[in-house]
């Protein structure tokens, strides 16, 4: 249910969660992570569908295995596989909040005046 800002072909669209948190390194992969956790993904694939260079994934990766964000869920020849820990309460909570954020835009989205158009 992200809401998605920006023109298609000059930059890449930010959701309504990094509208609002910051795009940052950290919240694109949150962001990521919630809005395709259907499945899990290796670092390499996180890094890259989330727009955010390997090194600085590593810079925070450990951080986030650590106070159990994301969980190792299994391996795929060499690849580790990871995915949001939906377990946690605090993971919980942040879905919900980003959740929360896109439902008050679409509401938002909903309530501006239609525009008419003119011929």
């Amino acid at each position: 249910m992200a809401i998605f800002y920006g023109n298609m072909e000059d930059e890449e669209p930010k959701s309504s969660f990094l509208e609002v948190m910051g795009d940052t390194p950290i919240n694109r992969v949150v962001d990521f992570l919630i809005t395709y956790d259907e499945f899990d993904y290796s670092l390499t694939d996180i890094a890259e569908n989330a727009g955010v260079g390997y090194s600085t994934l590593m810079l925070f990766w450990p951080k986030l295995e650590e106070k159990k964000i994301v969980q190792f869920t299994r391996k795929v020849g060499k690849a580790k596989m990871y995915q949001l820990h939906k377990a946690n309460p605090a993971v919980t909570l942040l879905v919900e909040f980003w959740l929360q954020i896109a439902k008050e835009e679409v509401h938002r989205l909903l309530e501006e005046p239609k525009m008419m158009m003119v011929q």
